[in-house]
């Protein structure tokens, strides 16, 4: 049980409403609800006196939380920068608030080339010129990058004021914990919906494609299975981005799975990695489409990267971690 449930629980037995224990911690109402959710916590003389009006030893109200702190990540509480429960909350808020625009931008990347390859395929059918074809196609392809970057830009910035939490060590405010600890926990069954929707939205956006490719059918209706495997994949790779940006904030905060302190250092180092690999994906898809002329086929590119580009950044991290090890 964590402070804030403790508080609820005790002002419950006591018969007191948050109005009367107020009252006698002599605080505002206001104050008193912000504990009970979370997303404050009281100062240590607030616990002294609550310790008296709910008769109840300070150890009860805090062992818990400081044992965490005095743990947290096995390093020492002075170390680095101390997480309150109101940076904790903001960040938290501020990560669902921009998940689903982040992975709406993704999702542009990933079908920015369905016009142009469906305009390829009018240009095989002999009902558009091949100069026409690609300039259109390329100048959508341009404004699904620029629309789906600047998103990214935009929302990214927003969250720049974080990033040590990514990237530093630091030490959890005693309470805090249990606050990431609780909103994770409720997050869980959301997350692995999202997941599993997601994986299997972009196995199953494939089937049409291959069944094209068993019937040997025409240019224009590859072209419309293709543009629908790079649908189902940005809505399924939409649905996994926008699960894993909540996720990682609360991984972030308690400094688990790939955001450890042996992990972040890591990450430190592939930094380079995402923004070069898919800047050299799209330099390659124009480049095959320019000079053989083949806009569809290197269309197929994209689904490819998307499922080595994990594959890849993963040997790159065990790589890297080895040395570290060394």
């Amino acid at each position: 049980m964590i402070l804030a449930e403790k508080i609820i629980a005790l002002r419950k037995r006591m018969g007191w409403s948050q109005e009367e224990l107020a009252e006698k911690l002599n605080i505002s109402r206001q104050s008193v609800s912000k504990w009970e959710v979370g997303a404050t916590i009281p100062d240590l003389d607030k616990i002294l006196k609550m310790s008296e009006v709910f008769g109840v030893s300070t150890d009860y109200l805090l062992k818990d939380e400081l044992e965490d702190a005095g743990l947290a990540g096995g390093r020492d509480v002075s170390e680095g920068r101390t997480v309150s429960a109101e940076v904790a909350n903001a960040f938290m808020d501020l990560s669902k608030e921009v998940c689903g625009r982040i992975a709406a931008a993704i999702s542009l990347f990933i079908v920015s080339p369905v016009v142009l390859l469906q305009l390829s395929a009018l240009e095989e059918a002999g009902r558009i010129s091949e100069d026409r074809a690609a300039g259109i196609g390329i100048v959508f392809v341009l404004l699904f990058v620029s629309a789906g970057t600047a998103i990214c830009i935009y929302n990214g910035m927003k969250l720049d004021r974080y990033k040590y939490l990514e990237k530093e060590s630091f030490s959890l405010q005693y309470g805090v914990e249990g606050i990431v600890e609780k909103r994770k926990n409720e997050f869980a069954g959301r997350f692995r919906i999202l997941i599993i929707s997601g994986i299997v939205l972009c196995i199953v956006g494939a089937i049409p494609l291959m069944l094209a490719a068993a019937f040997s059918a025409g240019d224009m209706v590859m072209a419309g299975c293709l543009n629908i495997v790079l649908l189902f994949v940005a809505v399924g790779v939409h649905l996994i981005v926008r699960a894993g940006i909540v996720q990682s904030s609360y991984n972030k905060l308690l400094q688990r799975e790939e955001y450890t302190v042996e992990n972040k250092e890591v990450e430190k180092k592939l930094s380079y990695f995402p923004g070069s690999y898919w800047l050299i994906v799209t330099a390659v898809f124009l480049g095959y489409g320019f000079y053989t002329g083949e806009w569809s086929r290197g269309g197929l590119l994209f689904p490819v990267a998307g499922v080595l580009f994990a594959a890849v950044y993963e040997i790159l991290k065990a790589s890297a971690r080895r040395k570290q090890d060394r």
